[in-house]
């Protein structure tokens, strides 16, 4: 492509969605939109800004009717390492942040199942947390083999909210779903293939490339039907909202207690948490 092309392709997509600090948008294809998660921090990491425009651009997709599929990846090595612990720290402290964040969530998990456009998510690297829900949420999801996910929520002493209720005994069964959200264990993107939770695991350097395939032909393809389709589909996920709201409310409650604010303190002075002294210090 040459350089006037690309001037063009990039102006054609930054009026809209110029307001984005943390997201950034191409064009592989006329009719896909290509999200890319650009992190200022380790790992590709949500801070609090990325999280919030993680939970708003899916309006503004499903608005945009130049975008018929879209495709969510990493930038560098890694997907999204999930939230910014340090920002966590300060809504354990403040309901009024607590609750922000319940409603970012909420809208990140249900603007993505609402979307009519298909969704294609590409990750390398670590998906962990509200990062392992963009990238299970999606439609499609392509991974490297050996990407490393963690649900991570156990590990800092909070219940498993975000995205894992709504949808994991779905894909992968309540036995895998209830020993990797109980333990928090890593697991790679080969296992993640192997108990059904995304729809392929490929070599590394063929994620990118294969994402766009998979969002190409679905941008051109029937796009009512692909979109009713979609719907449909999701009418599965949609029975599990109940579970997923709850879930989320069981989440900010644990982290406004005495185990959430022992997990996140202890993994921020990097030591073990010990939960059981805060369960007997709280009975």
């Amino acid at each position: 492509m040459n350089k006037q092309a690309k001037s063009r392709r990039k102006a054609f997509v930054s009026e809209r969605y110029s307001r984005y600090q943390r997201l950034k948008f191409d064009r592989p294809h006329p009719a896909v939109l290509r999200i890319t998660l650009a992190s200022p921090l380790k790992l590709g990491a949500m801070d609090a800004l990325m999280h919030k425009e993680v939970s708003e651009i899916w309006s503004d997709v499903e608005a945009d009717a130049s975008v018929a599929a879209v495709i969510l990846t990493g930038e560098g090595r890694s997907f999204s390492a999930g939230g910014d612990l340090n920002h966590e720290r300060k809504v354990v402290d403040d309901y009024h942040l607590r609750f922000q964040t319940m409603r970012e969530a909420q809208r990140l998990v249900l603007g993505m199942l609402d979307c009519s456009k298909p969704i294609v998510t590409a990750a390398r690297g670590w998906a962990v947390g509200a990062g392992l829900a963009c990238l299970v949420m999606a439609d499609v999801s392509i991974v490297s083999r050996d990407a490393k996910f963690s649900d991570g929520h156990l590990k800092v002493g909070i219940a498993a909210g975000d995205h894992a209720t709504i949808i994991w005994p779905l894909l992968c069964g309540m036995a895998k779903a209830k020993y990797y959200l109980l333990t928090a264990d890593v697991f790679t993107g080969e296992q993640a293939e192997r108990m059904n939770l995304v729809s392929l695991a490929l070599d590394d350097a063929e994620v990118e490339s294969r994402a766009i395939q998979v969002a190409v032909q679905l941008a051109t393809g029937p796009r009512h039907a692909i979109s009713w389709t979609k719907q449909a589909l999701n009418m599965w996920v949609r029975q599990a909202t109940p579970i997923f709201q709850a879930s989320l409310a069981y989440e900010m409650m644990g982290m406004a207690g005495p185990e959430g604010r022992e997990g996140i303190d202890a993994f921020l002075e990097k030591r073990t948490p010990d939960f059981q002294i805060k369960s007997e210090e709280s009975a």
